[in-house]
Parts: structure tokens; C-alpha cells; sequence
């Protein structure tokens, strides 16, 4: 009889430690997070990048500028595109330089969700247009971009959070194929 006493004390003290806990953290009078405003979203941010296409992924920091309905990059990340259309990696990077910074606008609708106090954002990305010199001809370039998903401005901890893809490529008016689409996913950014 002893060897079970002492387990059912253990097990009774482990149950009401329990109670205890979830007791404690059922407390709703924490602080109180101010109502995100659509105000909060505008300014200039720098963020986590990742880059995946196939099985190749790229990390980095990127800087870009929202307004009022525009995510704007003085300079967006083409080295994937530029590599997809120019298969010659020494061309590739020589095209890269020549191009050098490439401007994006992406155009987004915004609504406030008070419920989970979050602004969402619905992309409606425009077609990027790029002339990529290779072997002194410019190769007319045109990206199309889709978003999969909103992204979201957080409240709580005043981050934005979206991703795009580019779905397609054509170079001269040929579909680029095989293909294998390029996803830029900004995980977490926040404002300089």
C-alpha cells in the first residue's frame, strides 16, 4: 500500500499546481493594446527577405516605402529573374549590373480587422518590365505577379507580413519554359 501512497500524493499535488497555473494565466486584465489605424501602416521599413525558387532560397534584409495603397522598392530583387532568363551565370551577372537598381510599385486595398486587430492587405500586383542586355541586344522581359495570400499589418507588434510571386516570364512575347515561379516572402518587417 505504500508504494501507491506516494504516487497519489505526487499526482494530487501535480493536479492542483495545475489548477493553479491555468488559473493564473486565464487573467484578462493584462494591458490593453491600442486599435490598429490604417495611419500605423504608412512609413519606411526594412525586413526579413526570402527568396525561394525550386529548390534554391536566398535570404537578405530589403528596404521599401508603403503609402497610402503602394509598397514601394527603389530597388527590387531581379538577380532570379535575370538568372532565369540569361542561363549564362557570367552574362547574367553582367546584365544584372547593367540594369542596376530596378524600381516596383505593388498596389495593395487595405482593410481594418478589428477583430484580431490587424490591417489586411489584397494585392493587386502590376506586370514588371525589364530590357535585359545580352550580347548587345536588349531581351524585353515582362514578370507577372500574383498574390497567393493578404498580407497583414500586426497591432500587437506593429510588423507587416506579405509575400508575391512571379508566376510567369516572358522574354520577346515567348512563355519562359520550363519555369519554376519565384517566391519573395517578407516574413517580418518593421519600420525604420
Amino acid at each position: 500500500m505504500k508504494k501507491l501512497t506516494v504516487p497519489r500524493f505526487f499526482i494530487t499535488v501535480l493536479m492542483v499546481l495545475t489548477g493553479f497555473i491555468l488559473f493564473s494565466c486565464n487573467d484578462n486584465d493584462g494591458p490593453d493594446i491600442p486599435p490598429v489605424k490604417m495611419e500605423d501602416l504608412k512609413g519606411n521599413y526594412k525586413g526579413k527577405l526570402i527568396i525561394v525558387q525550386g529548390n534554391s532560397k536566398r535570404e537578405g534584409i530589403k528596404e521599401f516605402k508603403v503609402k497610402k495603397d503602394t509598397i514601394s522598392f527603389a530597388e527590387f530583387p531581379i538577380t532570379e529573374i535575370v538568372k532565369t532568363v540569361v542561363k549564362d551565370p557570367a552574362k547574367a551577372e553582367t546584365a544584372i549590373k547593367a540594369l542596376g537598381k530596378v524600381k516596383y510599385d505593388l498596389k495593395y486595398a487595405a482593410v481594418i480587422n478589428t477583430s484580431n486587430n490587424v490591417i489586411e492587405l489584397t494585392f493587386a500586383p502590376k506586370s514588371m518590365e525589364l530590357q535585359i542586355p545580352v550580347d548587345g541586344v536588349n531581351k524585353k522581359t515582362v514578370v507577372e505577379f500574383t498574390a497567393k495570400q493578404k498580407g497583414y499589418y500586426v497591432g500587437l507588434d506593429q510588423t507587416l507580413r506579405y509575400s508575391v510571386t512571379a508566376e510567369k516570364i516572358t522574354v520577346d512575347g515567348t512563355l519562359v519554359a520550363p519555369y519554376e515561379v519565384i517566391d519573395y516572402n517578407f516574413p517580418f518587417c518593421i519600420k525604420n
